[in-house]
């Protein structure tokens, strides 16, 4: 797979102030994922429920990518399968979540793998894939913030990584390396489902799953919040 000969650098934000992600399930007993970086540093985190806010409380964090598994959260009517294999380049990427607290479908292509330095020069490496922004569904622009910690899925309907930043002026969005995620889930043994695919061929495609994920409980919006 083609590696960009390019590296990022994710400016360091400041304290963890009150925020709002993006978390998705991988298993059917309460198992989700969501970015490092939403659940960091929180005094209370908290996950939409069907009657209301649920309290996170157990919640493993990456030491060497944006990736958290929570545990013993709600409990989903099916959950999404999770992929090593990386995309062909210039394949079609799907990322779900509610960036600005509003649903959407970023469509992008996939241009290779590079590395990213969080909080600045100097800050933790890690290994991101690199996406090209090419629509949004519905219309609309601004900050993707909201968007981190959701699924980014390949056009065969496999998650192949989390959410966990974009550059506006590049049009980049940066997701988290798969093995990575991989590394965790097996590391925490919280997951022992087989996720469902679906075909992601098109866009169109994306937008339908999207809200029948959203409708059957599959991705949720998280809160962090900082006293």
């Amino acid at each position: 797979m083609p590696n960009i000969g390019e590296s990022f650098i994710i400016a360091d934000p400041g304290p963890q102030q009150d925020s709002q992600g993006t978390a998705f399930a991988v298993d059917r007993d309460g198992t989700w994922l969501t970015a490092q970086h939403v659940t960091n540093n929180c005094d209370r985190i908290g996950m939409v429920a069907d009657d209301g806010i649920d309290a996170i409380s157990d919640v493993i964090e990456s030491r060497e990518a944006d990736v958290s598994v929570i545990r013993q959260g709600p409990l989903p009517e099916f959950a999404l399968a999770l992929t090593d294999d990386l995309p062909s380049e210039g394949s079609l990427g799907y990322h779900m979540g509610f960036p600005a607290g509003e649903p959407s479908v970023v469509v992008s292509r996939y241009i290779g793998q590079a590395y990213a330095a969080r909080g600045g020069p100097g800050g933790q490496t890690e290994p991101i894939l690199v996406w090209a922004e090419a629509d949004r569904l519905p219309p609309a622009d601004g900050p993707l913030g909201g968007i981190s910690g959701g699924p980014t899925f390949d056009a065969q309907g496999r998650v192949v990584g989390v959410n966990a930043a974009s550059t506006p002026r590049r049009g980049r969005v940066l997701t988290t390396d798969p093995e990575a995620i991989l590394r965790l889930v097996n590391a925490s043994a919280a997951v022992d489902d087989i996720g469902e695919v679906t075909d992601l061929s098109s866009p169109a495609r994306a937008v339908r799953l999207f809200q029948a994920l959203l409708d059957r409980g599959v991705i949720r919006q998280v809160y962090c919040d900082v006293r």
